[in-house]
Order: C-alpha cells, then structure tokens, then sequence
C-alpha cells in the first residue's frame, strides 16, 4: 500500500471534521508531529447523545478535557452534570485569566480564547459540602442500588427486593435508613414472623445480615443521604436567564474514601432521569450531558443484575436526549456491552511501564478504526492536553482517527473561591427548596407508633401527616380506599396511568367518573386484567424480567395488586416518589 504524504493526512482530516450542523471545537489535528490549525477537530452537538469516552493515564488532562467541553455546552445552551470528585471542577464560576504562555498555545490551534464565568449550581450529597444538599428517598433508590452500596451478595440483593415488595405493598413509605431499619427488625421480630414467612425467599438469617449491614452504613454516616425534600433530577435539566446551559456541579471532596457511595448516588441520578424523561428521538442538541468521572468505580465487582441495569439505562436514554460520558483510564475499565454503545472516544496518553499497563494499550489500540497513525506509538508520546479521537459524524460514521491538541477552558483549571461557591449557594433558588431536611410520617412511625421528630418544614407539595399510630400488617393506610373494596373504576384509573405514563401511549380505557361512589361491592377484575394475563400481566412478566427474582412475583402480581403496590424501573427505582 502507498505511504501517504502528509498533505493527503492532513486533507482526510480536514474533510472528516467538515460538518454542516452546530459542533463542539476540540482542537486542532496533529500530522506527522506537526500542529495544523487548519485541520480543527470538531464533535457534532447531535451526536453527544451517542455517548462518549474520556480515557487515559493519571495527569494527562482528562479533567480538563472535561471541563472544556462543559463550557461549550453551557454555550450552547446544553445543561451539564459534572461530578467534582478532586474539587476542581468548581472553576467554571471563575473567569481564567490570561498569560503570555497561554496566548501561545490557543493562538497555534486557532482559538480565540477569552476568560468567561458560567452558570453553575453547585450540589452536594446529603449536604456534605458546600452545595445544595441532594438527598434520595430509600423507595426511590430501589433495591439493586441500594444493594450495591451495601456490598451485598446476590442472594441477599434478592432478598432485600422482596423486604421492598413488602413494603410497597403495605404502604410503608422508605424515606431514610430507619424506615427500611424498622421494617426489616419487624420483619425478624416475633410478631412479624408470619410475615416474613409468607415471603418465602427471604430467611430471618438473610434479613439479619442486611440489618448489620445498615447498621455500618449509618455508622459510616451515611444516612444523611438518604432523605427529604428529594432532590429532583429534572432540575438538572434548566438553562440560564441569558439561555446558556446550568452546569450542575456535584461536590463530592469527602468521599473519595467512599467511592462505592458516590458511583452508585450517580446511579441514581441518571436511571431517575430514564424513568421520567419522554422519548425525544433525534434532536438538534442533548437535553442533557452527563459526565461520569471514575467511570471504573461503578463497574468494579459489580453484581450480573447491576451491570445488565447499567447497560439498559445506556442504550436506552439516549433516545431520551441524554449523553453520558465515561471518564476513566482505559477501555478495559468499561464493560464491552456499554463500551459498544459509546461513538464519541477522546483518549489521552497511556502508560506502558508494566506488562498490565502493555496488555491495556493493544486492548485500546484494537478498540479504535483504522488509521494513518501508529497507534501504540502515538498514544505513548503524547503530551499533556493531546488526545487521539473519533467521533460521530452527523450522518453516523466514525470520523478519521486524529491525534489533537486540546482547547483550553475559558474559566479556571481549578476550584472557585470558599466564598464564591458559597454566596452562590446562597443566592440559589434551589436552597429554599432542599435545603432543609424534613422528617415525614413514614414506615418507621407507622410501625413503632412514634411520632415523626420536628425537624422544619414539610417537602413541598407534601404537608406534614398526621401519626397513623402502629402499623397492622395488610391493614389499609388511612385516608386511602381498602385495596379489597377497590371498585372497577379504581382499576382502570390505575390501569390507564401504567398505559399512559409508563407505556407513553393514550389509554383505550374508560375515563374516570368524576366521583368514586365511596361504598360499593367488589367487582371481580375482566380476565385481561387478572394476574399474569392481558397488557398489566404482559408488563408485570418484563419488569420482572429486569428487577431480577426478588421482585418477579411482585410484577406477576401487578394485574390484582395496582392500587397498593408501586411500579419499579430498570434499577428497581420507583416510579411513584413523595416529591
């Protein structure tokens, strides 16, 4: 084959990255060690839901690379998720200044750089930090997350899906670790033993190693992530007054010891999104980019069910207008089954000091297209802030492989001022809305008949509730209908929501009365909607195809138990929160 001139490198470059549409600049391509500014390096605005990889070695600039790309979102009107694990990403609300040195570097690729401030807000696991406190309710978390954080095996991450059935079917609402405390202690007490018996797969043995093991969990501290007001994940979604994109930053300075915790919240944070989140199809530009730092954390160890969640979350919202970006060291850190599905690859220098450090830079190397670049070579020498990349272009093919120089961040490589981060917080919306937990009447109260401590003012949309004294199994929660005297229009309003909210089609059934009759005979359901038959039955057999075993009677069950029971996502998430 004829050895291409530099001239012809250059020219596949520069028609690979010529695009029609609105882009992020990346930088300016590198060709036989030579910079050219005339070749920029550019990934489609369309395209950055296709997801995308941030890799390379410690101390290459993939923090920056990050930071770069946020900007220019913000720019262009796209909200940006950071987790700010090493503290430095608070710099976005700081302009940069300029230097002589840095005037030297943008002036080479062509970029006309300015220091600028940009909108962020500034957030912190159960207000550990500075930032607004972001705090997840246990029934929202779900089982399989929740069971990731406390290291549990399969058998007992099944056995903790059915304590979720059994409270999701008794109406014991699990806010925080007391709540799911209470349940499980009730569920091993004397008095509770019928019950745990008549949930079959979870032994009194089981139950009391997940006991201890929410034990150490709130020994650890953490049982102020758990909580109300919940945050809600739609405010990531929303863009400044001027119309540039709000850049949530996520302060997570103490735990870095705790990197289970925070992967796992991040989790969250994006299957809450996949749940609620309309299907968009293709759009001008994302709704929303995540970016996932530590990428490797979420994989390690990970239980089958977990990573199949993860998976499924990836594939599926990026029809929803979300792009995720994994930020991490290798390809190999990344599961093969999510690493097909990320087009965007920006990889920064690696290391090959070691025969590991050698068997990850042939895995890295096989994992990109064809190229005019010695791969293993180009990816040993490159310097710091230079990146091979491919993306997608705007009609779906791989762009060419470039070796690139960065573009530098308009804002300030490093953290924002105490006081700046701070004032920040306090002129926030949000603060007046999360900012104070609250403690409402949950499973804890109902089954211990305490009343629920003072401890400000209720969530809103959610005013306090008065004691509904001990709990009785099976016993119906005060203020709502008997699930045994539903009436058939109580039926089909439930069965109308699951079409309409969790389906996203329009109902074929009957519209609601505007009053329910208050005392009416039990109405045998039709046999498409008994247990296991017709669309409820169709829809019960999937989720619990997704949840695992621990839940796949719940879901069977989901025809006869629509007015008790809640609707669980991918993750086990629920679909019915307290806002």
């Amino acid at each position: 084959m004829a050895i291409k001139s530099t001239a012809d490198k250059v020219a596949t470059i520069q028609k690979g990255y010529t695009l029609e549409g609105a882009t992020i600049e990346l930088g300016a391509a590198i060709v036989d060690g030579e910079l050219h500014k005339d070749a920029p390096v550019r990934l489609p605005l369309s395209m950055m839901n296709r997801h995308g990889l941030v890799a390379g070695a410690t101390g290459t600039g993939k923090t920056v690379t990050l930071h770069m790309m946020a900007e220019q979102l913000s720019n262009a009107g796209v909200p940006v998720f950071l987790a700010d694990i090493k503290g430095d990403l608070s710099g976005v609300a700081t302009a940069a200044i300029g230097s002589e040195k840095l005037k030297v570097r943008t002036d080479s690729i062509g970029q006309a750089w300015a220091g600028k401030t940009f909108p962020v807000e500034f957030l912190a696991l159960g207000g550990d930090g500075n930032g607004i406190p972001v705090r997840a309710t246990i029934t929202s978390f779900g089982p399989i997350l929740l069971s990731r954080i406390l290291d549990l095996n399969d058998t007992q991450e099944s056995s903790l899906q059915l304590v979720f059935h059994f409270a999701d079917k008794n109406n014991l609402e699990l806010i925080d670790l007391k709540d799911l405390r209470s349940v499980i202690q009730f569920l091993t007490s004397d008095e509770g033993k019928d019950e745990l018996e008549a949930l079959g797969g979870l032994s009194k043995a089981t139950a009391g190693v997940i006991l201890r093991e929410l034990v150490t969990l709130e020994a650890q501290g953490m049982e102020a992530f758990f909580g109300e007001p919940e945050f809600d994940t739609a405010e990531l979604l929303r863009t400044a007054p001027d119309g540039r994109g709000v850049i949530s930053c996520l302060e997570l300075p103490t735990l870095q010891t705790k990197p289970l915790v925070f992967s796992t919240f991040l989790m969250w944070l994006l299957a809450d999104l996949f749940e609620d989140l309309p299907e968009a199809g293709d759009l001008d530009k994302p709704k929303l980019v995540f970016f996932l730092d530590e990428a490797h954390l979420l994989f390690n160890d990970a239980s089958k069910a977990f990573l199949e969640a993860i998976t499924t979350t990836v594939r599926l919202i990026r029809s929803k207008g979300v792009g995720i970006f994994f930020v991490t060291q290798t390809p190999k850190d990344v599961p093969a089954d999510v690493l097909g599905q990320l087009a965007n690859r920006i990889q920064h220098a690696l290391r090959a000091f070691t025969p590991e450090d050698a068997k990850a830079l042939k895995a890295t190397v096989s994992t990109f297209p064809i190229s005019d670049y010695d791969l293993e070579e180009t990816l040993t020498s490159a310097g710091i802030g230079e990146a091979v990349i491919t993306v997608m272009n705007e009609k779906g093919a791989p762009t060419p492989v470039a070796l690139t120089r960065l573009r530098a961040p308009e804002s300030v490589m490093g953290p924002s001022s105490d006081e700046l981060v701070k004032s920040t917080v306090a002129g926030s919306a949000l603060l007046a809305k999360y900012g104070t937990a609250v403690d409402n009447v949950s499973a804890y109260e109902k089954i211990t008949g305490k009343a629920a401590a003072p401890t400000g003012a209720a969530a809103p949309g959610q005013p306090p509730t008065p004691s509904t004294g001990v709990f009785v199994p099976g016993s119906p929660t005060p203020g709502r209908p008997d699930p045994g005297a539903m009436d058939q229009a109580a039926v089909d309003a439930d069965a109308r929501r699951i079409e309409e909210e969790i389906l996203g089609r329009p109902s074929s059934r009957p519209a609601p009365a505007p009053e329910r009759p208050r005392n009416v005979e039990r109405q045998a359901p039709p046999a498409s909607q008994g247990s296991g038959g017709g669309m409820v039955g169709d829809l019960g057999e999937a989720l619990g195809g997704a949840l695992g075993g621990g839940l796949k009677s719940m879901a069977r069950s989901l025809g006869t138990q629509l007015g008790r029971e809640l609707l669980r996502g991918v993750f086990g998430t629920s679909s019915r929160r307290r806002r």
